[in-house]
């Protein structure tokens, strides 16, 4: 009796889906190994991969600090992108 097809198609979906993630945090380790050479915004992009599917709860926690610690760097541009998310979010003056 062989496997139904759906079910074949569904672990090689999983599998494509598994190699995406693995290569995107791939991208992010490098990203974060040379911090001092990429944009606020790829940094915050790749701790939240990290965050996200981080192999060890080491790396997921180093990820969410790095994250606080950019984002401390410049809070102004948190808030407002927190406010385009959010519209009962107080008006920030400048």
């Amino acid at each position: 009796m062989s496997i139904p097809l759906p079910y074949r198609k569904h672990h090689q979906r999983e599998q494509a889906r598994q190699d995406w993630i693995d290569e995107r945090s791939q991208e992010a380790r490098a990203v974060i190994a040379d911090v001092a050479h990429h944009s606020d915004h790829l940094v915050r992009l790749a701790c939240n991969v990290l965050s996200a599917h981080g192999e060890t709860e080491a790396e997921r926690r180093d990820a969410r600090a790095l994250l606080f610690v950019i984002e401390a760097r410049c809070p102004a541009r948190h808030r407002h992108s927190q406010r385009a998310d959010h519209d009962d979010a107080p008006e920030m003056s400048r």
